[in-house]
């Protein structure tokens, strides 16, 4: 675990307020004993899992495709090729969609805006670890970079 309280206390929160303006539909889906709380969060997303991202073309239309989803700080990252359309995409309309979802077990989906950054200090310790040093020196530490800024979260897993 990377987060620290204070993360946990943001992650909560915007766990919390997500919910509290969801839609009729959602919240009977997502019912509060099926909620995941900050720590179960934290707890589920480990380092990295398949996350399904969402982005759009300059004509608005969805491309959605599986990338590593890696949960550090509170926040989700994600690397891509550096002429990739996905980042492409990112770059021209940084709005993004993710889903982290393992069955009907669980799901965990962020609505946000993906915002390129340069993996430095404990970012870059945190990848190097899920990916290991040979790899990371070898030809991801080219690869761009992405954190997503979330404004909406929602978490839950079937009992």
């Amino acid at each position: 675990m990377h987060e620290t309280s204070d993360d946990l206390e943001w992650l909560q929160r915007l766990l919390d307020d997500s919910y509290a303006v969801a839609g009729p539909h959602l919240r009977s889906v997502v019912t509060p004993e099926r909620r995941v709380d900050a720590a179960g969060v934290v707890a589920e997303l480990g380092a990295m899992r398949v996350m399904a991202l969402a982005t759009t073309t300059a004509a608005g239309e969805p491309r959605v495709g599986p990338v590593d989803g890696l949960f550090f700080r509170g926040r989700l990252h994600f690397g891509s090729g550096r002429d990739s359309l996905r980042f492409r995409h990112v770059r021209a309309r940084p709005a993004v969609s993710a889903s982290v979802i393992d069955g009907e077990r669980l799901q965990v989906t962020v609505h946000g805006t993906a915002h390129e950054v340069v993996p430095d200090g404990a970012l870059r310790d945190f990848l190097v670890g899920v990916y290991g040093r040979e790899a990371w020196d070898d030809w991801m530490s080219a690869l761009p970079w992405a954190r997503i800024e979330p404004a909406r979260m929602i978490a839950f897993r079937n009992p």
